[in-house]
């Protein structure tokens, strides 16, 4: 690791292996994926700060421990940042302020059958 204070954003990110390539870090700036602290890929990062980064369809909250030379093996990007996201909801568990459902689980979509049936129902024959 470099012992200076600074590094422009995308660059950072790029080290830290947030994304693949350098350009795709500025886009993630000028998109405003990361929260903040930066508008433009030539923003600075400073060791100490804390960044919120939407990727996909997570969200990480990393605080910046360090800059870096190189981007290197991923247990050298790890000494980089540290890891404050909140851990996952595990599959299958709702989102406490969900809205519950307004069919019954498992009930489905109705069969071909069934729709039939409730059609005779309502037939004025």
């Amino acid at each position: 690791m470099v012992t200076d204070a600074r590094q422009r954003i995308d660059k950072w990110l790029f080290f830290s292996r947030a994304v693949k390539s350098r350009s795709l870090a500025a886009k993630l700036v000028v998109a405003g994926r990361v929260r903040d602290k930066a508008a433009q890929a030539s923003d600075l990062v400073r060791v100490g700060d804390v960044l919120t980064i939407t990727l996909e369809r997570r969200i990480f909250v990393w605080k910046v421990l360090g800059t870096g030379s190189r981007r290197g093996p991923a247990e050298e990007a790890r000494l980089l940042y540290e890891d404050m996201s909140p851990p996952p909801v595990p599959k299958g568990e709702a989102v406490p302020d969900a809205i519950p459902a307004l069919r019954d689980a498992g009930s489905g979509r109705p069969t071909k059958k069934e729709r039939r049936d409730t059609d005779r129902l309502f037939d004025d024959d």
